[in-house]
């Protein structure tokens, strides 16, 4: 093995234990709290800082990634997490709305600090010349991260039935305070950290690619999870009578096989072999095709009977064409990142993320509240359009 593929094993293994504990941790959060008695939109505002968070972290990340190197903020997102973690291991008295509010926030800006550090590594690992590789990579990395995320949901609700909640945080912050400490000797120093001193104010992008590709961003996971974070599940539990675990299993099952498709993306696309790469041109087309997908669910769920399968169907199709965009914005934004301080682009773009998940989560449960399941579906229609036009004019790299 090369230097460089063992710093990227090393990195791609500390992002698949971080994702772990993220994906059982929600689970667990949702699950417990639900049985305590809390409404699914009381549970979904218990998200609201872990996402509000993200934004920030990444926006700041970024900057001090290019400062200090990203091995140092991957560790300090491992450390984060196992005191999230711990900060959950409370008795259950202490277990207030507030406190796990201030818990989740942790979590979320460990989560954004140890992303944004995984991905902003792979580009200092690859050489210049080799984008269609650079692009598999990416793919590879981005897909796997997700798959394990759905296995972290069926991890979570294992660990809750079997240790119970106090039990699960306790152990995964055991294994992960394990990972953090072989992360500190192996981990390259220095990996990303500019060669001057990034001034704060550089943080927010000068360069129009990124700027035009963030936008883009926060356009398509806005419209995912407009229907994803509250809405569905609500609709399965309330309108399709599916009990919890179902519910659950469905979008575990989901997530890891939108993950396998993200790592499949250069071949679906047929880009990425012979140093063919993606532009906007195909973050455009794709774009396209996803959008016709909520709208044509949102049309045919009010044909009588029809509800349950097209749903289910529909959104598999979606989980598809969405991991082939996310899989070609993940790529560009590598691509189009400085060389020198590559974390400041990458955290910029995923702070843009961020930001659109935290608007879907809101949108989703008041949007679902006021107008039921088919009008978030035809509003993440009307979003991915705005993704679509926001990509067209961008480059190749």
């Amino acid at each position: 093995m090369t230097p460089a593929i063992k710093q990227y094993a090393i990195i791609t293994g500390n992002y698949w234990a971080f994702t772990l504990t993220d994906g059982a941790l929600r689970m667990l959060v949702v699950l417990h709290f639900y049985a305590l008695g809390y409404s699914p939109l009381a549970i979904a505002m218990l998200f609201l800082f872990y996402e509000f968070f993200g934004v920030v972290t990444n926006l700041v990340g970024g900057w001090l990634g290019a400062r200090i190197g990203l091995n140092r903020t991957m560790n300090i997102g491992l450390v984060l997490q196992v005191l999230a973690l711990l900060m959950l291991a409370v008795p259950a008295e202490w277990l207030t709305v507030l406190w796990v509010m201030i818990a989740q926030a942790l979590s979320g800006i460990a989560k954004d600090l140890n992303k944004m550090s995984a991905k902003s590594s792979i580009k200092m690992l690859v050489p210049k010349d080799a984008q269609g590789s650079l692009y598999k990579w990416i793919a590879i990395l981005t897909g796997s991260k997700n798959t394990l995320k759905g296995v972290g949901f069926f991890l979570g609700a294992g660990l809750l039935a079997v240790i119970g909640f106090r039990g699960a945080v306790l152990s995964m912050a055991g294994v992960l305070a394990g990972v953090a400490l072989l992360s500190l000797f192996v981990l390259q120093a220095d990996l990303g950290k500019a060669k001057g001193k990034p001034k704060f104010k550089e943080m927010f992008s000068q360069d129009d690619r990124v700027n035009r590709l963030s936008v883009a961003r926060v356009f398509l996971f806005g419209a995912r999870d407009i229907w994803f974070v509250v809405a569905l599940p609500v609709y399965m539990s309330a309108q399709l009578g599916w009990p919890s675990w179902w519910v659950g299993a469905f979008m575990a099952a989901w997530v890891m096989g939108y993950g396998v498709v993200q790592g499949f993306a250069p071949k679906l696309t047929r880009l990425g072999q012979r140093g063919q790469v993606p532009a906007g041109s195909a973050a455009f087309g794709w774009a396209l095709i996803l959008a016709a997908t909520p709208l044509a669910i949102g049309l045919l769920m009010g044909v009588q009977d029809w509800a349950e399968p097209v749903l289910v169907i529909g959104l598999l199709g979606f989980g598809v064409l969405f991991a082939v965009n996310s899989s070609l914005h993940s790529f560009l934004i590598v691509a189009y990142a400085k060389e020198d301080g590559v974390s400041m682009d990458v955290g910029f773009y995923y702070m843009a993320n961020a930001a659109g998940r935290l608007l879907g989560t809101v949108l989703s449960g008041w949007v679902y509240q006021a107008w039921g399941l088919a009008a978030c579906l035809f509003i993440s229609a009307i979003v991915i359009m705005l993704a679509a036009i926001a990509a067209r004019p961008l480059p190749r790299p």
